[in-house]
């Protein structure tokens, strides 16, 4: 029988020879010739983001306002403009002097939080990023380098999507990058996140069937003709969405800028990419003399004790966990692409407490959980991953949940810096509390290091002391609405204002957002992107917006050391946390 012809998303007849094509590596068959049989299944992965991972921009793509826009950075104008499908870019010199060079947007990436944009390059069909990002929520442009943790002033390196991006943001990608010819001529088996980016290549499977279209959807299948990820292992089923979800060693010898990666769902990650885990790394082989050539690296991905400290690593988090060490515990048991809200991939059957009861059936009754918990059923405290795994790990502009499931300590909070799961919901308690109660409540010995500056709330302490990853994660947490009903919210504007003025435009980013949510209209026209110093300081102005509007019994937290309301009494009660801030410079990379 004939070879399945690969169903493709439509190329823009103005994009061909400018962009990778769809119908890339043998084996694989294209989303569209799942659907005759698995209608429902092909719906619900539809609507989800990994779909629309990477497309091609089209009206129906492109949630950015593009006619009339006029951009400028590092020197040079864009005017943006658009003919139907047909998305124009047009560079000119701020300076003046020369025509206008015409290019277009090429490739379009995201559809959830932000879209990230691309151009033709001058090699092949290379992808370089426009220097705007469109931000869903607020819904207008940004530069691209606003939309990142990293130090202020670093310059902001071109992107790459050939070889930076599409590992994770197209399916079975072929970069086929000729550095020899300086040429390259980038595939896919598909843009975006499709079905064989799970289930692995389906040709044979859609060829069999249509061979033997009587033959029951519900009949067994031969052994390897398509994969399921919920019926393999937990450690195999795990490795199919680490392959996007993890941090990877990529050796030399792997030519995946050439061919592609050779790992297909299914396989064992390790035998290709090995994952990088801290306290092992060196055992990974040519990933030690990296590190020592790169000492620095890994704390733009983890924590001090090596937990993942940024989002895209979700593999590298769980395998740590016991309940993954126990063979049970894999992504599906949680997320699912068909049976799930879009917003996190949660499945029904995941919402609550529901799948972590099923192992651990004590805390299943009231009783039981509320023992455990010390904390009143249907609260968020006692919600399991509130207190197993807190939202302290950074990524797209916000906080996620880690996904090392672990208890929460104290003396995570003093030995690695990591915010713990109590004080990012008890956001007016300092530190100190913290420790009492777990020693208390469980027994668990009050760490050393403890210091007066843990006297203090410890989320004003690392809103106004913290590096700037801690900075952007407690300005999350500040606006996040169970820590603001556990901590009271009169209090929280004031520290959000210092965090306006912040030096990481990212950090200011989620500050403002939290401080739209915690009091509308108080920092009316804040725009985070705009330098600090090159303009008039937010932070006393809400100071005295906010004091004007507060209720005259207003009870504030003596723990957050913000009673005194006074704009000039305030900033002489803040000025030595503000004095004490760690100022190491800080990237993340997501």
């Amino acid at each position: 029988m004939a070879a399945v012809a690969v169903v493709a998303s439509p190329l823009p007849p103005h994009l061909a020879g400018v962009v990778p094509t769809e119908g890339g590596p043998a084996g694989y068959a294209g989303s569209e010739s799942c659907r005759d049989c698995h209608q429902d299944a092909f719906n619900s992965w539809h609507r989800t983001y990994h779909r629309t991972m990477t497309q091609y921009p089209t009206r129906g793509s492109v949630k950015a306002r593009v006619d009339g826009v006029v951009l400028t950075n590092s020197g040079v104008r864009y005017r943006l403009g658009s003919t139907g499908d047909v998305f124009k870019v047009w560079l000119e010199s701020v300076a003046g002097g020369g025509e206008p060079v015409e290019s277009r947007l090429s490739l379009v990436t995201g559809s959830h939080h932000m879209q990230v944009f691309w151009m033709p390059g001058e090699d092949g069909n290379v992808q370089v990023g426009f220097p705007f990002t469109w931000l869903i929520p607020e819904g207008r442009w940004v530069p691209r380098h606003a939309t990142f943790i990293r130090p202020p002033g670093t310059a902001h390196s071109a992107e790459v999507w050939n070889v930076a991006c599409s590992r994770c943001h197209a399916t079975a990608i072929e970069p086929r990058v000729d550095a020899s010819r300086r040429t390259v001529e980038t595939r896919a088996a598909e843009l975006g996140i499709s079905c064989e980016a799970c289930h692995g290549p389906g040709e044979r499977h859609v060829n069999a069937r249509r061979k033997d279209a009587s033959r029951s959807k519900d009949a067994p299948l031969p052994a390897g003709e398509i994969l399921h990820p919920a019926k393999l292992d937990a450690v195999r089923s795990t490795e199919t969405c680490g392959f996007c979800h993890s941090m990877k060693w990529i050796d030399r010898g792997e030519p995946w800028r050439q061919n592609g990666f050779r790992f297909r769902p299914g396989d064992r990650l390790g035998d290709t990419t090995p994952l990088i885990r801290p306290r092992t790394a060196g055992q990974v082989p040519g990933l030690k003399e990296f590190l020592a050539r790169n000492p620095g690296v890994l704390a733009e991905y983890f924590w001090p004790d090596g937990m993942a400290r940024v989002s895209g690593r979700e593999m590298n988090g769980l395998v740590e966990s016991k309940c993954f060490e126990g063979g049970k515990l894999s992504c599906v048991t949680c997320h699912s692409m068909h049976d799930a809200d879009p917003d996190d991939q949660l499945t029904r059957k995941a919402q609550g407490n529901a799948a972590c009861i099923t192992c651990h059936g004590a805390y299943a009754s009231k009783e039981g959980l509320t023992r455990h918990t010390r904390h009143a059923e249907g609260s968020a405290g006692s919600d399991c991953r509130n207190c197993h795994m807190p939202h302290t790990t950074y990524g797209v502009l916000g906080a996620i949940r880690s996904h090392q499931i672990t208890r929460p300590t104290a003396a995570e909070t003093v030995e690695q810096g990591r915010p713990n799961a109590c004080n990012v919901c008890h956001l007016d308690r300092p530190l100190s509390w913290t420790a009492r109660q777990l020693n208390a409540w469980y027994g668990q010995p009050v760490p050393k290091g403890l210091g007066p500056e843990h006297e203090v709330a410890e989320a004003v302490r690392l809103a106004l002391s913290g590096d700037a990853g801690q900075r952007a994660l407690t300005a999350w947490h500040l606006g996040w609405d169970p820590a603001v009903k556990a901590s009271g919210a009169p209090w929280i504007p004031p520290i959000l204002a210092v965090l306006l003025d912040d030096d990481y435009a990212a950090v200011r980013c989620i500050a403002g957002r939290s401080m739209e949510r915690m009091a509308p209209g108080l920092a009316a026209g804040f725009r985070f992107e705009e330098d600090p110093d090159a303009r008039d300081a937010w932070t006393p102005r809400v100071w005295k917006a906010w004091r004007e509007g507060l209720p005259k019994d207003a009870a504030l937290p003596e723990a957050t050391r913000v009673r005194a309301v006074e704009p000039d009494a305030l900033a002489a009660r803040l000025a030595p946390l503000r004095a004490a801030r760690d100022e190491r410079p800080v990237r993340l990379r997501e």
